[in-house]
């Protein structure tokens, strides 16, 4: 059969879409890498096989020539761990459950499965979120960018480990398209993306899809292994993509590209797919997609076996989920995120009907904390870690007094007031000489980290990156006193409803459920709002219902009109909907220099040489039960 080409369901020759074959006039245009991936996902033919593995032996599968065991290995939001390292401690990784962390910590546990059940009868499979999330990650896209000569950290333990495949994850675009795409080059496995289209042709800009033949029994199996990200990139990295690159629905892309599979000779399908599995939205209605959706996918689309899930950083060592249109049970595993979990799946195979069929799955999770780190992986990545370990530890100041993250969701912070110090102060430079010079600046600033903590005395890269620790930018909306308060109102959603003053335990006010936050209000979904040339002070009446919980709202000891203008310093997730705060996404923006907030953060101690809370932080805001104040303890 011809490179593009494959027989229909009525045995007549279907071509495929120009975009997934290289010569095509929109392909011409990609990088050399994406050219190359996408012709070998397109064919399932001659030479064009995107690799067929030979059997070691055939004892590795269970029976020869009517059944096979097919072992789907998975990992998903390495975050940019390779290594069982804490680059905020400096010191080894831990937390309360004693997990370990980093790709050559599951390296380990991947390859003892190969080595058990024979290296022809894995496949392994990344569900994405790679390049973005430590020093390590964030080194090789600012400080040093990834180059020609110049590889990324992952993508070396990457392919020391052997991947197969891998899907984009939404934090890949975090640094824009061109690290996208050097990233990309230096793999050694296709990274899929399905629903990630072109903004103009609609067609897809990285592999929808490839495929692996394996010899099973004597017989080829033929293996389709589809990528999908959460749409909801569209929103938390718009100035990246916006009018380059569009995102369709997961469940939407999968039924045109799961049927495509099956007619190009895909006897099973497993999905490797950036998105959770249980159907919620951090931004809302923003998007006509939900943002995780492999439970609707598993439930809508027929013909698939398995889905590697991402994205919700959640343990689930097997779940089923029964197709509404076939009543097949579909096997779903997410191994919780940064490399603490590998996930096992046991595909059981059957040979009918000239075909192979998943007669029965099986999955569970493996901990990387029952293992040392695969030393190949750990040797192939020392230097870049070495490099970044001497520039995190670098001094740029002192701080006169601690600021810690510990209880900053339950009272007022000067680890959150510092955020919104530097934001405000970086908003309003920029105003200077505009219509807004002289407009109020206020910020929002979530606490991040319960573990962010700044000592006294010596200030490191480290210690400031370990307050912030997400590669958002900064940008200034334009809001009316009406906004501010509705704004507070959501943000005040975060707590449960208690009466009376307590001592309550955190756990009994904060992370309160909602329709859209089903496991509990994130603490990055918490947002502290704070003036800069003015105080802004609120009380949260934890008593009273959501919606009615801010009281007392003043700027500069004046209360708040409806109708005052302000310039709200905030972080692009933020403004682009992300945990569907009201009107952010349409409100004017008078300030968008696409700079990074941690680095805002870096550069002010650098250039101040000092933090020195007392002289920025006041209690502003606190919690209260009918008007008076509560106690909350740890």
């Amino acid at each position: 059969m011809r490179s593009g080409a494959a027989l229909g369901p009525d045995g007549t020759r279907e071509r495929l879409p120009s975009a997934y074959v290289t010569n095509s006039p929109e392909t011409r245009k990609l990088p050399h890498t994406t050219r190359r991936q996408m012709l070998t996902a397109a064919v399932v033919g001659g030479a064009g096989l995107a690799g067929i593995t030979a059997p070691e032996a055939d004892a590795h599968g269970w029976g020869h020539n009517k059944s096979f065991r097919l072992t789907v290995l998975g990992t998903t939001d390495l975050h940019g761990h390779v290594y069982n390292w804490d680059y905020f401690k400096n010191a080894e990784y831990d937390d309360k459950a004693h997990n370990d962390i980093g790709a050559a910590k599951a390296a380990t546990l991947i390859k003892a499965v190969r080595a058990e059940r024979g290296r022809h009868t894995c496949l392994t499979l990344d569900a994405g979120d790679t390049i973005q999330g430590t020093p390590l990650a964030y080194y090789y896209a600012k400080i040093t960018p990834i180059s020609r000569t110049i590889k990324h950290p992952m993508a070396v333990a990457m392919n020391a480990i052997g991947y197969d495949a891998a899907a984009l994850g939404n934090h890949e675009f975090n640094y824009g398209l061109d690290i996208l795409r050097t990233f990309q080059r230096q793999l050694n496995h296709p990274l899929l993306g399905a629903n990630a289209l072109d903004w103009k042709t609609g067609r897809s800009v990285f592999p929808p899809f490839t495929f692996k033949r394996i010899w099973a029994g004597g017989r080829l199996l033929t293996v389709g292994i589809l990528g999908l990200v959460t749409p909801g990139v569209a929103i938390w990295d718009k100035a990246n993509v916006d009018g380059k690159v569009k995102f369709n629905g997961i469940v939407e892309q999968a039924k045109i590209a799961v049927p495509r599979m099956k007619r190009l000779g895909a006897d099973i399908v497993v999905v490797s797919c950036h998105s959770g599995a249980d159907t919620s939205s951090s931004y809302g209605d923003a998007l006509p997609y939900p943002e995780n959706a492999s439970t609707l996918l598993a439930q809508q689309v027929p013909d698939i076996d398995a889905i590697l899930v991402g994205h919700a950083h959640v343990e689930i060592p097997q779940r089923y989920v029964t197709n509404e249109k076939t009543g097949k049970q579909v096997l779903l595993s997410e191994p919780y995120y940064w490399g603490n979990r590998v996930t096992v799946m046991d595909l059981n195979l059957t040979w009918a009907r000239g075909r192979w069929s998943v007669a029965s799955a099986t999955s569970t999770l493996l901990n990387s904390n029952t293992v040392d780190e695969d030393p190949q992986v750990a040797r192939v990545v020392r230097s870049a870690h070495e490099k970044v370990l001497a520039y995190v530890n670098s001094k740029i100041g002192v701080c006169t007094q601690e600021m810690s993250g510990a209880t900053a969701c339950w009272e007022d912070s000067a680890a959150v007031d510092f955020i919104n110090l530097v934001q405000a102060t970086t908003v309003k430079a920029g105003l200077v000489g505009t219509a807004d010079a002289n407009t109020p600046v206020l910020s929002i600033a979530a606490p991040f980290s319960r573990d962010a903590d700044i000592p006294a005395g010596d200030v490191t890269v480290r210690d400031v990156a370990g307050l912030y620790i997400y590669d958002n930018t900064l940008l200034g909306i334009k809001f009316t006193g009406a906004q501010v308060k509705a704004y507070l109102e959501q943000s005040a959603t975060y707590f449960k409803q208690v009466t009376g003053t307590g001592p309550f335990p955190s756990s009994a006010v904060t992370n309160a459920v909602t329709a859209t936050a089903p496991n509990g209000t994130p603490d990055y979904n918490y947002d502290v709002m704070g003036g800069l040339d003015a105080r802004l002070t609120y009380d949260i009446d934890i008593a009273q219902a959501p919606g009615s919980r801010i009281k007392n709202l003043q700027y500069g000891g004046q209360a708040i009109g409806d109708a005052d203008p302000f310039v709200i310093a905030i972080n692009n997730y933020r403004q682009s909907g992300g945990g569907g705060f009201p009107g952010v996404t349409t409100a004017p923006v008078v300030y968008n220099r696409q700079g990074e907030i941690r680095q805002a953060l870096i550069d002010y101690v650098t250039a101040k040489g000092q933090i020195d809370p007392p002289t920025f932080h006041t209690i502003d805001w606190k919690l209260v039960s009918g008007g008076t104040p509560i106690t909350v303890t740890a």
